[in-house]
Formats: structure tokens, C-alpha cells, sequence
């Protein structure tokens, strides 16, 4: 074999695995995937492109564009809010939003704000509204209207991230926090009204069982009433006489002896007749 061609063949096999390497990461870096849940965004020289794509495979050139990759699915963002109340009492609110994102005006809110949004935008936004609303409202208020409370929180914050592209789903007062004295004075209230409530009812009671009383009561004299209209001097007599004839029946046939003109305990003259 020649000498020479000896000496080209390493060089040719170093050049053809280059090329192919070349080929290789060429290709490699000519497709991005797009997550499910995601939309995808041209990024040409750090200029962004308003072409949204959608989840799957998509060509870019290579070295020359990258794509950025916007989660449009529901995030989470918990906020701790310190305020006052209509009242001026001291309350620590902690908020949970659920948040997502637009998919047809990803562009605008990547291109004016950034991928820090939640930073930038929400939070700032969640804190200023719920300081906004608590203060509108007694603490006591906070407590026993929360869910009207929540609903305007969530209608300020829905109309304020709107400018932003940004879509509220869902909004939690997770707890609200008031001072120990606070606290106190709310325990104290319940067992005022709970003692009250006890009181009211003891009171119910006794007046049911003090109106029954007096129907048990009205009960019986109707019913004595009625017995005394049921007794007439026929029945008198008749009691007597059958009185007098169990004590006939009793009778050995001896008459007492009695003194002083008494009449004798039988009326042999009623018997008779």
C-alpha cells in the first residue's frame, strides 16, 4: 500500500466523525419540544417572537434561536398580608391564588414583564388589594363574613391581573390572624352569649312547665266540676242507703244500747221502704 495514502486515511476518518458530529449537534439543536401544559416562544438574539407554539415538536435554527417555554397551567401563589381592620385592629391574612396564564397573550406578558411575574406583578398585587378590602371591615366582620370578604378580594385581584394577561381562577383566605387581647375578648363574647342562650332557655322552660301547671290545674277543676253537677240528692240517698245496708249486713240483731234520745245508727224506716 502506498505510504501516503497511509498517512491521509486518520485524517480523512477524523474529518468524516467531525463532520458527522457536526451533523449530529446541528440536528440536535434544530427541534425543541414544547411541554404539555406549556406554550413555546421563539427567542432570535434575544428578541422575542410572537409566534406561539403549542405543546409538541417544533424546528429552530440552530445556535441562532432558542425557545422559551410559558407554563399555562393553574399555579399556586400563598401570600402573608399584615393590615388593619375597619376597627384598628391588628390582622395577618394568609392568601392562597390559584393563577394561570393566557396562552393567546403569553407574548405580551413575556415581553413586558418576564418570566418573574409572580414576583413582579402578583404578589405585590395580592398584597396591596387584601390590605385594601380588610380595612373595610370590623375584625369581628372578617371572621363571620369571610366568604363575602373573599369574594370582593377576588373580584379587585381578577380586574388588576386582567391588564397583565394573567387569569384568576380561584382565591383562599387560608387564616386570618388577630392580636391575643383580640382573641380574648372573642372568647369572652361567645361564653356571654352561650351563658345568655342557657338563660333563655331555662327561662322557656320554666315558663312551658309553669303553663302546663296551670292546664293540669284548670284540667282537675273542670274535672271536679263536673263530678260535683254529677252529684244529686238521689245519689245522695242512694249512697246512704247502700251504706246502710252493708252495715245491715254486718248487724248481729242486737239493737245498742243509747242514751240521751240518739238516733240509731240504722233507719229501719228507709230500709222498709
Amino acid at each position: 500500500m502506498n505510504p501516503k495514502l497511509k498517512q491521509l486515511r486518520p485524517g480523512k476518518i477524523v474529518s468524516g466523525v467531525a463532520a458527522v458530529l457536526i451533523v449530529l449537534l446541528i440536528g440536535a439543536n434544530s427541534f425543541v419540544s414544547v411541554e404539555y401544559g406549556h406554550v413555546g416562544l421563539y427567542k432570535t438574539f434575544g428578541k422575542l417572537n410572537d409566534n406561539t407554539l403549542s405543546p409538541g415538536i417544533h424546528f429552530k435554527i440552530p445556535f441562532i434561536q432558542t425557545v422559551i417555554q410559558v407554563n399555562t397551567q393553574v399555579t399556586k401563589a400563598e401570600t402573608d398580608t399584615s393590615a388593619s381592620s375597619k376597627d384598628l385592629q391588628p390582622v395577618s391574612t394568609h392568601v392562597a391564588v390559584n393563577y394561570s396564564v393566557n396562552k393567546t397573550s403569553a407574548f405580551n406578558l413575556m415581553n413586558n414583564i418576564g418570566g418573574n411575574f409572580d414576583n413582579v406583578i402578583i404578589n405585590p398585587a395580592i398584597q396591596e388589594i387584601v390590605k385594601e378590602v380588610t380595612a373595610k371591615y370590623p375584625a369581628e366582620d372578617l371572621i363571620t363574613r369571610r366568604d363575602v370578604v373573599s369574594s370582593e378580594i377576588s373580584e379587585h385581584l381578577t380586574a388588576r391581573l386582567a391588564k397583565y394577561d394573567l387569569i384568576v381562577n380561584d382565591i383562599n383566605i387560608v387564616n386570618f390572624k388577630f392580636s391575643e387581647a383580640f382573641n380574648q375578648s372573642i372568647e369572652a363574647k361567645q361564653v356571654a352569649q352561650q351563658q345568655a342562650l342557657k338563660a333563655e332557655n331555662d327561662l322557656r322552660r320554666i315558663e312551658i312547665e309553669a303553663k302546663q301547671k296551670i292546664a293540669q290545674a284548670q284540667a282537675e277543676a273542670e274535672s271536679l266540676r263536673l263530678k260535683k253537677q254529677e252529684v244529686t240528692p238521689e245519689l245522695v240517698q242512694l249512697k246512704q242507703i247502700e251504706v246502710q245496708e252493708k252495715a245491715l249486713e254486718k248487724w248481729n240483731g242486737v239493737l245498742p244500747s243509747v242514751t240521751g234520745g240518739a238516733t240509731p245508727f240504722v233507719d229501719i224506716q228507709s230500709l222498709t221502704k
